[in-house]
């Protein structure tokens, strides 16, 4: 049994070094030409660790609760490590997929109504307050026509990163 709980003990210390030593593994294995493309991740240190860690603490624990032999606490071992490290590829895989969305642009604002919290003159410059991707965006804006502050308002086009030009919203 002190066999399979150290085994289960090394996978455990294996998963800290593969956050310590992120991606480390990999890039020594990229260097083997053979190697390239093949495993695609399943010999990433996360895969071994689990694979390692439930191989021991599977065994230990079909050792300590049956009357069963080593033989078949390797096998059980082996059958839970293979799942965990199957899981953890597949987890591992589903979240380098996961891309997130690009980057708001001010172009995204065309049509986006808001409010004006410095009064906008015709034909010069105030602010509005905007959402941009759920947030709340204080922008410069410039309008053909005077709007009051606290009036609505249309973003009609992007002027630069930090101004739009607006009109107002009529009911």
């Amino acid at each position: 049994m002190t066999l399979f709980l150290g085994l289960g003990i090394a996978g455990i210390v294996l998963l800290v070094l593969s956050l310590v030593l992120d991606g480390v593994l990999e890039g020594i294995l990229d260097g083997a030409g053979a190697l390239d493309g093949v495993f695609d991740g399943v010999l990433s240190l996360p895969v071994m660790a689990g694979f390692v860690s439930m191989l021991g603490f599977g065994g230990a624990l079909v050792l300590g609760t049956t009357g069963l032999g080593a033989g078949a606490a390797t096998a059980v071992g082996a059958g839970a490590g293979a799942g965990a490290g199957w899981l953890t590829w597949r987890l591992s895989r589903a979240l380098m997929r996961d891309a997130s969305s690009r980057a708001p642009r001010g172009a995204d604002l065309v049509g986006v109504a808001g409010r004006v919290v410095t009064a906008i003159p015709a034909d010069g410059f105030g602010e509005v307050l905007l959402q941009q991707a759920g947030q709340p965006v204080k922008l410069a804006a410039k309008s053909a026509v005077a709007v009051a502050r606290g009036g609505e308002v249309w973003v009609e086009r992007s002027l630069s990163p930090t101004s739009v030009a607006v009109r107002p919203v009529e009911r």
